[in-house]
């Protein structure tokens, strides 16, 4: 069997074709950072176009990569939440489309639920579950239980920033280039993370599983230029200030992932951890929460790089639905929760 999934929730045009045994036959991301890059995040009408631009040439390009043609397609799988409006759209459209061309099932994919899955598509095996899951990105921070591939518990998230918006929003502070991830963790290899003592909300509140970035975000601001509304442009920090800066908001916000993450294990009574999303891709966040668990003795599984960040290849989580035959029929909306609401 070949599942052809795509994902564009957010500014990533990807595909991929899996096997019912999990072999990933090919994967095509097409990056949308030098659109945005002007900006210092994602502009949804951008994304969205791009998409549009985009999609087909991805899904002829995986294709070919697998040596297959669309007739070789078994079901369709696509995220159709959370994420971008417009750009989830780009993919459900389009997935639709197929379907109705083919006569092909269609699979929905919660783009969350797949992170987390990315560490069982890596780890081989069902055994990770059941688990904690943390999925940490540019638009979520959660925890979650999830007792197996298709049963997922809320257990806590971000109530205002996520982590990813954060290191954004302070890379910018910085003068950094965008996405901001990746230039906090270089900037922060020459500074010192104890230099600033920045707040962690809610750290040793074992009862609160909610994360929340804002404060800190706001402290780094002041730390910069003082309380007000300054033009940061005005403000020239020394490359030394920079890094240190960038390693105390990094230790600070790693703080508060794995003080939530072994909350969460506490009060679930589970030994395993999983953990995907863009900002689980951060070498300080992965070598302190690898000496974290090993020192717990929980069983730790860190999606691998390339599936951290947005990709198609954890759509495989469609593969569950599919042998479960939760198939869907055209119909299908974007946040297909909140349309229900909506429609009582």
């Amino acid at each position: 069997m070949h599942l052809l999934t795509l994902e564009t929730t957010c500014d990533e045009t990807a595909a991929a074709i899996v096997t019912d045994t999990l072999e990933v036959k090919s994967s095509v991301v097409a990056s949308q950072d030098d659109l945005h890059r002007r900006f210092g995040g994602v502009v949804p009408e951008i994304a969205s176009r791009a998409h549009l631009e985009r999609i087909l040439p991805v899904i002829h390009e995986t294709l070919e990569r697998a040596h297959l043609t669309i007739a070789d397609i078994d079901a369709v799988a696509v995220a159709n939440t959370p994420g971008l409006a417009g750009s989830l759209l780009v993919g459900l459209v389009a997935a639709k489309a197929l379907c109705v061309a083919l006569n092909k099932p269609l699979l929905a994919v919660n783009h969350l639920q797949a992170h987390i899955y990315a560490c069982r598509m890596a780890a081989g095996s069902d055994d990770v579950f059941p688990c904690v899951g943390l999925i940490i990105s540019g638009g979520h921070s959660s925890l979650y239980r999830c007792q197996g591939p298709l049963d997922f518990t809320l257990l806590g998230g971000t109530i205002d920033d996520a982590a990813g918006e954060a290191f954004d929003k302070v890379a910018a502070m910085l003068g950094l280039a965008y996405p901001g991830g990746p230039a906090i963790q270089k900037a922060a290899e020459g500074g010192n993370p104890q230099a600033y003592r920045f707040p962690r909300s809610f750290l040793g509140e074992d009862d609160r599983l909610d994360f929340s970035f804002s404060g800190l975000k706001t402290a780094v601001r002041y730390r910069i230029a003082g309380p007000g509304r300054p033009d940061f442009s005005q403000i020239e920090l020394c490359p030394q200030t920079v890094g240190d800066l960038a390693a105390s908001f990094q230790e600070a916000v790693v703080d508060i992932l794995i003080d939530k993450s072994f909350a969460a294990l506490k009060q679930s009574g589970l030994r395993t951890l999983c953990v995907g999303g863009g900002v689980a891709a951060n070498a300080r966040f992965r070598t302190r929460m690898q000496e974290e668990a090993s020192s717990r003795r929980i069983q730790l599984h860190i999606a691998p790089l390339r599936l951290c960040t947005d990709n198609a290849i954890m759509g495989a989580i469609a593969l569950e639905r599919f042998k479960a035959g939760l198939f869907e029929d055209l119909s299908l909306e974007v946040f297909p929760g909140l349309v229900r609401n909506r429609a009582k």
